[in-house]
């Protein structure tokens, strides 16, 4: 627009000139080597301007041509890019539906041409992975971590895959140091409470635990499930290295709300015992007992070695007072009875627990005590009723 009203400005001025020096035109002699020219002023004025309109409408023509190559070349460029991202998008529905090979081939057909091909070789490396060929997946991680940015979701990517492959000691190594740079990504933190599982690192999973519910990255099943097997596995740590001891000092160091817990407490006695510290787990067990008579932990006296078990007697004598329709408390008591030969107390405490349920066990220590008693009609309908369970069952 500009060079146009430019154009016009100077063939107005040069008319204007033209007019006013009509009568006095003059000349202009150009000497080049052996040539000369010679023209009127107002000739060599037209001249310059037609020299200015044709070099501005050569530049008119090779801007607008460019401009067209340009076009074109755009055009070719946002072709190949739609192109590259519609078969992305069918790579990613294939991978989806788990097939593999297709999911491989749509993605790294276009990935030159995508705008993101960190994206194309992530899910190509995803889809090797499906097809188990490690050589492949690591091509496509390799040209992923050459990509620019985005280092973490190719870090991500790897370590998910390590613990898939099961190899849980590489995963936590890289895994330690993305804690570290990304304390609450939650893949992280769900990475992370996997290779603690593989690895057995049950510390550093009860630890774990709190963040993993606040993140509300695993139920309320899962979380006790967890729990539980972190406590279980630091016992058997302590169990295995320190024996007895070392498992009676971590007792003592427990919050007092986990020594209230019906589950924790029958982790420690089972430990215990399996350490031959019988003695030592009868104590915990009955000062446990003895606040709450918990059905869990009951049976476990039946599993302490005790050089006397008249203590024990006692002690399931006072509760069956207290909770006389207890059927946990009056079936333990029935079967120390029953190592004490005491027949007709085993008798009754067992009747007493199978008006409250029925227990197939029950039925065969009661048939046992009557037996003893040479009660022998009574012991074999037990016996039979006892059959008859057995059979629904």
């Amino acid at each position: 627009m500009f060079r146009i009203v430019f154009l016009f400005i100077v063939l107005g001025l040069g008319l204007f000139a033209g007019t006013l020096f009509s009568d006095q035109q003059g000349y202009v002699l150009i000497s080049f080597a052996n040539t000369t020219t010679e023209m009127s002023v107002t000739t060599l004025v037209i001249f310059v301007i037609a020299a200015l309109a044709a070099l501005f409408l050569l530049e008119f023509i090779i801007k607008r041509s460019l401009r067209a190559t340009s076009a074109t070349w755009n055009w070719f460029s946002i072709r190949k890019l739609k192109r590259a991202r519609r078969y992305t998008n069918e790579g990613i529905i294939k991978l989806l539906e788990g097939d593999w090979k297709a999911a491989e081939k749509k993605v790294t057909r276009w990935a030159n041409h995508h705008d993101m091909p960190l994206l194309c070789y992530l899910i190509a490396s995803e889809a090797a992975q499906g097809m188990g060929d490690d050589s492949k997946r690591e091509k496509y991680l390799v040209l992923a971590e050459q990509q620019k940015g985005h280092s973490l979701a190719v870090e991500i990517t790897k370590i998910r895959q390590m613990v898939r492959n099961q190899q849980y000691a590489d995963a936590h190594s890289q895994l330690e140091h993305l804690k570290g740079r990304y304390p609450n990504n939650t893949i992280v933190i769900s990475l992370l409470k996997k290779t603690y599982v593989g690895l057995k690192l049950w510390g550093a999973l009860d630890e774990l635990l709190p963040r993993l519910k606040k993140n509300k990255l695993i139920s309320d099943e899962e979380y006790h499930q967890l729990f539980y097997q972190a406590q279980l596995g630091k016992m058997k740590e302590i169990g295995s290295q320190k024996g007895v001891e070392g498992l009676l000092s971590y007792w003592a160091h427990l919050p007092k709300k986990l020594k209230q817990d019906d589950n924790v407490v029958q982790l420690m006695v089972e430990q215990l015992i399996l350490h031959n510290g019988d003695s030592e787990a009868y104590i915990i067990l009955r000062d446990s007992i003895k606040q709450t008579p918990s059905n869990k932990l009951l049976p476990l006296i039946m599993q302490v070695n005790l050089p006397d078990i008249h203590p024990a007697v006692v002690m399931l004598e006072g509760l069956a007072k207290k909770q006389p329709n207890n059927p946990e408390i009056n079936s333990t008591l029935g079967q120390l009875y029953l190592r004490e030969q005491r027949w007709m107390e085993a008798q009754h405490a067992f009747e007493a627990a199978l008006q409250q349920r029925v227990s197939i066990s029950d039925y065969s220590y009661l048939a046992e005590a009557l037996e003893q008693q040479n009660m022998k009609q009574a012991a074999g309908e037990v016996s039979r009723k006892a059959l008859s369970l057995i059979d629904k069952t």
